[in-house]
């Protein structure tokens, strides 16, 4: 599952579509305390989640609560939200469209299964194929607690956020055959996350097609 992401959002377009004015300057770490272009969990990442009549975008922590059945502790990436008769009981609450949000990025990493144990393991990144930043479907919560490292920890009210996964496309599941994000490039996608029932939001939780997305070669 994706535990590294990158938010290199320069000026300019987020999602085809969709303008956004404060974006318009410098790219998006700067705006937020010199937010790190890279993203693991427990460490802050750019959301957008709808506020009013519009859209904000704020900083939050990334990964849901520890839960115990889920043997995580940190809940980065949402794949069950949904069963039979609806939301699963620990998404439950979360899946309304005030506390679905958009999480921008410019690509992800996933371990590259052929590297574990070797001695040599290694990440490979995604990109889309276009080289165009994309959304990552997600949701959010309040949350009161501690956070951060036993050295510096945060205690007190915190805003969390993960975002979906779903199976891995032909070119992600050679190298990662658990899962890969949910994806989304254009704004009607985005627009259908946020507002719809969740019964119709979930049906985004597909894999990209194969064709949209590329591997980043090292340098």
């Amino acid at each position: 599952m994706c535990n590294h992401y990158r938010q290199a959002i320069l000026k300019g377009a987020i999602i085809p579509g969709w303008s956004i004015d404060q974006f318009s300057e410098i790219k998006i770490p700067v705006r937020f305390d010199n937010l790190p272009e890279h993203v693991y969990p427990d460490k802050p990442g750019v959301v957008f989640i709808q506020k009013g009549d519009g859209i904000e975008a704020t900083s939050m922590r990334w990964g849901f609560p520890t839960v115990e059945e889920l043997r995580a502790t940190r809940v980065t990436n949402a794949r069950h939200v949904m069963n039979k008769s609806g939301p699963s009981p620990y998404w439950a609450e979360w899946t309304g469209p005030e506390y679905r949000c958009l999480v921008p990025a410019t690509s992800f990493f996933e371990p590259d299964q052929r590297t574990v144990g070797t001695g040599a393991f290694r990440e490979v990144e995604f990109a889309r194929a276009d080289g165009l930043p994309f959304m990552f479907a997600g949701m959010w919560r309040p949350w009161t607690g501690v956070r951060g490292t036993k050295k510096a920890p945060e205690e007190g009210e915190h805003e969390l956020y993960t975002f979906l996964t779903t199976s891995p496309n032909a070119l992600v599941k050679p190298l990662h055959s658990k899962a890969m994000p949910v994806i989304l490039t254009t704004w009607d996608q985005c627009e259908t996350w946020l507002n719809e029932p969740i019964d119709e939001a979930i049906q985004l939780q597909r894999p990209l097609p194969d064709h949209q997305l590329a591997i980043v070669e090292a340098t």
